[in-house]
């Protein structure tokens, strides 16, 4: 197993906690960050402004992703060239498609072709990533996030439609693909294997990095005493009484 390190792929933290930000910001394996509004909600923040702007003052020379959190696509755009405004390093979120199913692959058209680095998010299908490579060749640096977690939720194998988009956008070099919400730190080889740019991944996963190659005999054994200590601690006890009702 390769160490982390001598991977091609680029791995973005993905979350809206400030102190967590800046945790993986110190951490020279992390290349850039992710938000999305479910995110920001979830950290508290009361300005979505605000908050970007003093994220990015304290990050201001790795890329990250703000979304845009409109649902009209004039607002989007609107919204869209204000966030690209923040800072050079800001790839500006637009969802794949509208609450309505309308798609936004016309927006994402202009705002490409005026220089504007999206990211383009919620993709699940080979036709969305199509669809999606077409309008970003020769545009502003992109990334196209796939949500290759999400698909394996629906009991689908991702590998294959991750390593079609991966084949979309080798002509498309100002494109990079995103495996967007692992579930595992095993996914970080999975996207490495099929030819992704960038995978995305909450701190809770992140923290896992210290065990890729992990002896498993120290591993069996520090579980086993994790199990054995936590059931001393718990004060549990079998009795005799106990143990002859079992056997008998």
């Amino acid at each position: 197993m390769q160490p982390i390190n001598q991977l091609k792929i680029k791995i973005f933290a993905d979350g809206a906690d400030k102190a967590g930000m800046l945790e993986m910001y110190r951490n020279p394996i992390i290349k850039g960050f992710t938000t999305n509004p479910t995110l920001v909600r979830k950290a508290g923040v009361p300005d979505y402004e605000a908050f970007a702007r003093d994220i990015l003052a304290a990050i201001p020379d790795r890329p990250i992703s703000f979304e845009v959190i409109a649902d009209d696509f004039d607002e989007m755009e609107m919204q869209a060239r204000l966030i690209a405004g923040w800072g050079s390093n800001v790839f500006v979120k637009i969802p794949i498609m509208n609450t309505r199913r309308e798609s936004a692959v016309s927006l994402v058209e202009r705002l490409t072709q005026d220089g504007i680095k999206v990211n383009v998010t919620a993709l699940m299908t080979v036709d969305q990533v199509r669809a999606v490579a077409k309008v970003l060749a020769g545009g502003a640096e992109a990334c196209v996030s796939v949500f290759a977690g999400r698909i394996a939720d629906t009991g689908r194998d991702p590998i294959p439609l991750m390593s079609a988009a991966a084949a979309m956008l080798r002509d498309v070099p100002n494109a990079e693909l995103i495996w967007a919400s692992p579930r595992e730190l095993l996914n970080i080889y999975h996207a490495e294997a099929v030819g992704c740019h960038i995978i995305t991944a909450t701190n809770d996963i992140l923290k896992k990095l210290v065990l890729v190659g992990k002896n498993l005999v120290d591993y069996s054994l520090e579980t086993v005493q994790m199990f054995y200590s936590d059931a001393q601690a718990s004060g549990f006890v079998v009795s005799p009484a106990q143990r002859l009702v079992a056997a008998g």
